[in-house]
């Protein structure tokens, strides 16, 4: 049996970067990603609140989905960076619980916010006459303080039970990050009570978001089809199917992760699923859903318009 560790509360991750062969191309690769990512999900913020076009309900949505990526991918991608360029690999105790509560609490946020911009889309395509009372500027709030909402009440309640098990000489995290599942391999007692009740909560959070996806895609995709221009239909079924493949992705891999049986789990596959919905969904989220748009392009072309106007006035008064 081991023994509890109490010299040191630090952990110690094995991360992605283990592999001296392939370690140096993973950094680049991640580092580009993670860039990517501010940078698109920053214009998309930029462009949003400056352009009176993108007012709407969708994009007020969109906007928020582009700060809840922004602040997703800085709790875990920036300490993987770091530690590859210092070569270390530890995080404190607190720093650990601080990573695990931000995380649960920003995934949780999209995983709804994500289900109700379905729901968003629905009604844009299915009830256009009632759109302006059913996404009204109250129902946008209640829409984002109740993704926050449901986001922080995960991160509240199992941040503080994880992290309050005793842990074991091997304080080595399996994982890139203090991802539940991987940090609740270490502790020196009985987890399968807890780990169900993490399981009804992660299924409750993943299916009915996930449903309401579906089921809002379905009438979508219903309603379209039966449009009478075919360049329409086109148009909203290439939109529906980027859609559905990152939302796919993302609860796919989080589904992964939280619903199937240990006996499925193999940590280089539980990585490899958590890179796609912790640091490829904030990258893409931003490229499928807003900036392959005609109105963000617009509103693109608009800004560097008043740009370069400022800058030919500025200039020809010198």
């Amino acid at each position: 049996m081991e023994e509890y560790n109490t010299s040191s509360t630090d952990f110690t991750f094995i991360g992605l970067f283990n592999r001296k062969e392939t370690s140096g191309l993973l950094f680049a690769i991640i580092s580009i990603i993670f860039f990517t990512a501010l940078m698109a999900n920053g214009v998309m913020i930029f462009l949003i609140r400056t352009d009176s076009h993108l007012h709407t309900p969708m994009y007020f949505l969109l906007s928020h989905l582009s700060f809840i990526d922004m602040m997703y991918i800085s709790t875990i991608v920036p300490k993987m960076l770091v530690d590859y360029l210092l070569d270390q690999r530890t995080i404190t105790f607190v720093g650990c619980t601080a990573q695990h509560f931000l995380y649960l609490t920003l995934v949780g946020a999209e995983f709804f916010l994500l289900g109700l911009m379905a729901y968003d889309r629905y009604v844009a395509i299915c009830n256009p006459l009632r759109y302006p009372i059913l996404m009204s500027c109250r129902v946008c709030w209640m829409i984002i303080a109740g993704s926050w909402f449901g986001g922080s009440l995960d991160g509240f309640l199992l941040t503080p039970i994880t992290m309050s098990f005793p842990f074991c000489n091997s304080r080595e995290i399996n994982h890139f990050f203090c991802e539940a599942p991987a940090v609740l391999k270490l502790a020196c007692a009985d987890t399968a009570l807890y780990e169900t009740v993490m399981y009804v909560c992660c299924v409750l959070m993943l299916l009915i978001p996930f449903s309401v996806v579906i089921a809002s895609y379905a009438q979508i995709l219903t309603t379209v089809h039966h449009m009478s221009s075919l360049e329409g239909r086109k148009k909203a079924f290439a939109t529906c199917s980027s859609h559905m493949t990152v939302v796919t992705l993302f609860y796919g891999a989080a589904m992964y992760t939280y619903m199937l049986p240990h006996s499925y789990h193999r940590p280089e596959q539980d990585k490899a699923f958590s890179v796609f919905y912790t640091i490829l969904t904030p990258m893409l989220n931003p490229l499928i859903y807003s900036l392959r748009n005609k109105d963000v392009t617009g509103a693109m072309k608009r800004v560097l318009g008043r740009f370069k106007g400022t800058q030919r006035v500025s200039g020809s008064a010198f």
